[in-house]
């Protein structure tokens, strides 16, 4: 019985192959042109709502960039942005889109944007999606709607992806991975778990390969342990301390049980506080935030910018990395930006690029995500963990993981 569902599952797609694609759902917009940028798009652009909560009207919003080599054959990504509430721009724009801010000093004009080489849109179509609700111009009619966590958002990516497959039928046999970077890279290994489930249930036929995290969050005690033992292995601090800490805090470097392992934690984090945080051979610059950074904040986070919820960020110093997400702010609010892209009017008054955890709500419900991340693996799924510095990074290794075996990794030099 099995056999014959998977048959007439393989029989649709290749029916679905030979019919055209339908029109657009009347909450996509195909983006022909994009302020700020010169001449054509690389690839086809489409932005669009997808409704996840009838009760309180929430919708995520979403961009499409098809890929540049053979968008009917490539693989297919879901990404979303870390934070929580970091909007999917920030992955576009500076990380893996097509299209990277020119750095020039804020005149009042619309900022630019020109190609970025080395934008994975090359070999896989994208789909960014800014998660949860609330997240970039993901809205809520109902602010019951903003009221979400690790598993809720999780579950109504879920309905994202039924919904938008629904739209989009031509992708489901598409090679299909899901991502995420730094919190988001906590949560998508949840995501891909239900996705599997669903697939062997036979729920929805999506060709899941794998999933893909950047600069992964996994649990909050894991990744504040880990950040010791990679200082030292980057050479931020010496052997001496390094040992000294391991001998007097047994591990357990976040609380601290006796007073020579909490001299020794203060110490290392006085040296860590010299290097930028995000790519340690980068100038220390400060954040592009007139708030003052929290320890329970900067946990959750993992030392993403976060900006005021009335008005652009402080200016902060040319050539700083947090100075990109300062034009971004003022390209994302522009009206001909926001027309193109098709904002509905009314839904978010303004674009902020990551809002603070304070100012809407979310449960970190989801402890960890090693569980899953061990299961997906021993099951044969492939993962994709990789590290980058969130624009243009020193140097990008991805390592490829099957079965939890290190299987390769690769190095791209800075641009």
């Amino acid at each position: 019985m099995h056999l014959l569902l998977r048959v007439v599952a393989v029989a649709a797609y290749l029916l679905l192959l030979l019919v055209p694609p339908p029109p657009l759902s009347r909450a996509a917009t195909v983006v022909t042109r994009l302020p700020g940028f010169d001449g054509a798009l690389p690839s086809r652009l489409e932005t669009g709502y997808v409704g996840v909560d009838d009760a309180t009207g929430a919708e995520l919003f979403y961009y499409l960039v098809e890929s540049e080599r053979s968008p009917r054959a490539d693989p297919l990504v879901l990404w979303h942005s870390g934070g929580p509430r970091c909007s999917a721009l920030s992955a576009l724009a500076f990380q893996i889109g097509p299209v990277r801010f020119v750095e020039r000093r804020y005149d009042g004009a619309l900022p630019r944007l020109v190609r970025n080489p080395y934008s994975l849109t090359q070999v896989a179509s994208i789909l960014f999606v800014d998660s949860p609700v609330g997240t970039g111009f993901s809205y809520a009619r109902d602010p019951r709607g903003y009221d979400v966590g690790d598993i809720s958002a999780s579950l109504q990516i879920l309905t994202f992806l039924r919904k938008w497959f629904d739209d989009h039928p031509w992708y489901l046999s598409n090679p299909f991975y899901l991502g995420g970077d730094s919190y988001a890279g906590k949560v998508t290994p949840l995501i891909a778990q239900h996705v599997s489930e669903g697939i062997e249930e036979m729920q929805y036929p999506l060709n899941l390969k794998g999933y893909i995290v950047g600069n992964p969050a996994t649990g909050d005690k894991i990744d504040e342990n880990s950040r010791i033992p990679f200082s030292h292995s980057f050479g931020i601090i010496s052997d001496q301390l390094y040992e000294a800490a391991v001998e007097n805090c047994k591990g357990d470097y976040v609380n601290p049980t006796n007073k020579l392992c909490s001299d020794v934690v203060q110490t290392i984090n006085d040296l860590k506080s010299e290097v930028d945080k995000e790519g340690i051979l980068d100038p220390v610059c400060p954040f592009a935030s007139p708030k003052p950074w929290r320890d329970a904040l900067r946990r959750k986070s993992l030392a993403e910018e976060h900006y005021p919820l009335s008005g652009p960020p402080d200016e902060p110093p040319f050539g700083c990395l947090a100075y990109r997400y300062y034009l971004s702010y003022f390209w994302a609010n522009d009206n001909t930006t926001r027309a193109a892209l098709g904002i509905k009017e009314g839904t978010v008054k303004e674009w902020i690029r990551c809002k603070l955890s304070g100012e809407l709500p979310y449960t970190s419900d989801l402890p960890s995500s090693i569980e899953y991340h061990l299961n997906l693996t021993t099951r044969g799924y492939r993962a994709l963990v990789y590290r980058f510095t969130i624009t243009y990074a020193n140097n990008l290794t991805f390592a490829t993981i099957k079965g939890g075996r290190h299987i390769a990794s690769e190095n791209r030099p800075k641009e």
